[in-house]
């Protein structure tokens, strides 16, 4: 289950901004902040509540960066999604669905490129 929040300082990068598909991660996913940076992958499965009987969206799935934590007592859930996250997935009139997450690997590519002359050579090429 999760929420939607309004985003202030996070605790993983103050004021700096991380994007709009941001989340906080409760006390069992904080592990002491080591998932800040991280992405999951969040998935509508179904309503919390009565209000909204089907809230999941059409595009039911969105990757969020953790951004912050969501301390105990006021955390109802594992994960509390930024608005435009959440708005993603569900109808934002239902306050909280049911969800599945995981963790996402994002694998990053460099390239090196190297430049040869008669005159001159980049340092570790």
């Amino acid at each position: 289950m999760f929420r939607y929040i309004v985003i202030t300082a996070s605790a993983c990068y103050g004021y700096q901004d991380q994007g709009v598909m941001i989340a906080a991660a409760n006390q069992d996913l904080w592990q002491g902040g080591a998932v800040c940076g991280k992405y999951f992958q969040v998935t509508c499965t179904g309503a919390l509540n009565q209000g909204v009987p089907h809230p999941c969206t059409s595009t039911p799935t969105v990757t969020v960066m953790i951004t912050d934590f969501c301390p105990p007592p006021g955390c109802k859930g594992n994960l509390d999604l930024s608005h435009e996250a959440f708005s993603t997935i569900a109808d934002p009139s239902a306050g909280g669905v049911k969800i599945s997450y995981q963790q996402y690997a994002i694998q990053y590519v460099f390239f090196k490129f190297c430049f040869d002359t008669f005159y001159w050579r980049v340092a570790g090429c």
